[in-house]
């Protein structure tokens, strides 16, 4: 490689013209930087002389661009044999100067695994970092959570262990993981070893992606145990099966099993947002989502490029997948599976060219960068914007900064429930989210259900369990407002502003009048307001959380299955239903395109049941 420089005195404007007269038209890296020599902006080009002379048209369109013109005080360009050259010098200085107007994505190549240990009793566990041992390991995971709900499902499926060998060779009696089901108490010889190895293998079936495989393995020994009359046996293979369809979905990689990263990306505002889907074995494990400063990033490919160089280039050669499914073409996929090959010792495919389930994986991804980005830019935004107006509305001193609703839904008094949702500046909390049983009160009475709810809710928060709100939301008049008032002067809690959301004769939204602190201050907002949308958002979703939790309670109380209820679904097709997903729970999660796959089931029986069921 050869180099070549130029450079100004900070003081004067960039002499652009003097500086294209003499650079070079072979491929290579330029460097950008500003008067305190701090560098502003790395890229690499095909041709140095044409890329460098497009910053200095008198057309700019990107205004970033022409800021960034207009602080360059030197340019110094790298001279490299090939654009594969180029491309790895640019990340490299990308990745040691992080320059403000490039594209930067976090640091985060360190992907968890779960491992499997090389042991008479094999150990199931979390894994990160370098692997130097002959164990097994499964992944990557998009994330540590998506690890550990795993290892969860994997405890409750198979009962596989997860203690440290050293806690594992010093028990005497079994731990609290096998009195609640989670393990199967190999240490105290409580499950011999060719059945332990029994439950490896099926946890090994599953972390591959041979779900469909293990799905029918359970039926035909959840069918043999019942015909042998061990019905506690069956019902555990039931439970496997349903814990397996709850977390089966429909896999459109059609006859791949292999390694894939999905890529899409949305580009708007200044903002940008990269969707990676994980597919490993042919099943989808989860998704990521990258939030990068964009710098002068003028198109959704350079995005892209500026990912996979950074993202990929670096990566140990066990985490590349096999191939890289991209939403759109990019110009440099020739250099950057070159790059990688370079780099890692690996060839890495990119395409965007892909057919039928893989195009529809891409699209996917697609629009879930597209939205993922609009909920970023817009709905944070909207909601702040509207809990400002609130507070201007309701005329409160300060910002309210969390707002708690509650709801009542029943059926003719039936299972009663009591839903309370929380919403922050940066929307639902739904982690923050409650239900209520509602027990010991006359059928129907909706103001001693609030009462109830609204006790057992603020007495926990007086114990600490969740920050008090700033506003109380109560979806109800005067009636449900003083039970709310009552409770509250019980438990001496007076920081908390109370508005009742009584709805107008019509019901219709937009005539809603609101009490605000007592009976006698009533304000009635302007239908487009949008400290009423916000209020009528956070109620809407405390009512829709009140009907799931009531229906939810109601079907499980009723002897009779749902499946009953549908036309044209006899006693047969109800057995095949119930066989194929193990209970009619997992029928009522199931998609159009699960029931389909239920012998007996046509497409359209299939669009019946999930109509009656949704």
């Amino acid at each position: 490689m050869s180099s070549k420089s130029s450079s100004n005195k900070p003081s004067q404007p960039f002499e652009a013209k003097n500086f294209l007269e003499h650079c070079s038209e072979r491929p290579g890296v330029y460097q950008m930087y500003a008067e305190d020599q701090s560098h502003l902006y790395i890229g690499k080009a095909k041709n140095l002389k044409k890329r460098l002379a497009s910053y200095f048209r008198t057309d700019l369109e990107h205004p970033k661009t022409r800021l960034l013109v207009s602080k360059i005080a030197k340019i110094d360009v790298t001279v490299t044999n090939t654009e594969t050259e180029a491309l790895i010098l640019e990340r490299n200085l990308i990745n040691s100067n992080r320059p403000p107007y490039n594209v930067i994505f976090r640091d985060d190549k360190s992907y968890p695994y779960i491992r499997l240990s090389k042991h008479p009793f094999p150990r199931l566990s979390f894994f990160r970092g370098s692997r130097k041992n002959d164990d097994q390991y499964f992944g990557p995971f998009p994330s540590s959570q998506s690890v550990r709900d795993s290892l969860n499902l994997l405890q409750k499926m198979f009962k596989v262990r997860q203690c440290e060998d050293s806690f594992f060779k010093n028990r005497s009696r079994p731990c609290l993981q096998h009195q609640i089901g989670r393990c199967s108490a190999p240490c105290v010889d409580l499950i011999d070893k060719d059945s332990y190895s029994e439950s490896v293998r099926q946890s090994i079936m599953f972390l591959q992606g041979k779900s469909n495989s293990l799905g029918e393995e359970l039926q035909q020994q959840m069918q043999i145990a019942s015909d042998k009359l061990d019905f506690e046996q069956a019902a555990l293979y039931r439970d496997q099966i349903s814990q397996l369809h709850r977390i089966q979905e429909k896999q459109y990689v059609e006859g791949k099993r292999g390694n894939i990263d999905i890529l899409g990306a949305a580009l708007s505002s200044g903002n940008a947002c990269v969707q990676l889907l994980f597919v490993r074995q042919g099943r989808i494990l989860g998704s990521r989502s990258f939030y990068p400063k964009t710098g002068i990033a003028e198109s959704v490919s350079d995005i892209l490029e500026a990912f996979i160089g950074q993202h990929y280039l670096a990566a140990e050669k066990s985490n590349l997948p096999a191939e890289i499914i991209t939403a759109i073409p990019l110009d440099a996929e020739q250099e950057l599976s070159a790059a990688s090959e370079n780099l890692c010792g690996r060839h890495l495919v990119i395409t965007h060219n892909v057919k039928a389930g893989r195009a529809r994986w891409a699209e996917m991804a697609q629009q879930t960068a597209e939205q993922n980005l609009l909920a970023k830019l817009h709905s944070k935004q909207q909601i702040e914007q509207r809990f400002e107006a609130l507070q201007h509305s309701l005329d409160l001193e300060e910002l309210p900064k969390r707002i708690e609703c509650f709801d009542i839904s029943h059926s003719s008094g039936e299972s009663t429930v009591a839903s309370c949702v929380v919403f922050q500046h940066d929307g639902a909390k739904k982690s923050d989210y409650r239900k209520f049983n509602i027990e010991d009160i006359t059928a129907g009475d909706d103001y001693a259900a609030m009462r109830q709810a609204i006790t057992r809710r603020y007495t926990r928060l007086k114990k600490g369990e969740a920050a008090l709100p700033d506003i109380l939301l109560i979806d109800g008049g005067k009636g449900q407002m003083t039970q709310a008032i009552e409770v509250l002067n019980e438990l001496q809690i007076e920081e908390v502003l109370i508005v009742g959301v009584a709805k107008g004769t019509t019901r219709k939204p937009g005539l809603e009048t609101l009490f605000v602190g007592s009976h006698e201050n009533a304000v009635t907002l302007k239908g487009d307001s949008p400290a009423l949308h916000l209020i009528q958002q956070i109620r809407d979703e405390a009512h829709r959380f009140a009907i799931t939790g009531h229906r939810q309670r109601r079907d499980k109380t009723r002897r009779s299955s749902p499946l009953e209820e549908i036309a044209g679904v006899g006693p047969k097709r109800r057995q095949q239903l119930l066989k194929h997903f193990g209970g009619w729970q997992e029928v009522d999660r199931a998609t159009v395109e699960d029931l389909v796959k239920v012998p007996g089931i046509s497409k359209k029986i299939a669009q019946d049941i999930y109509a009656a069921l949704h």
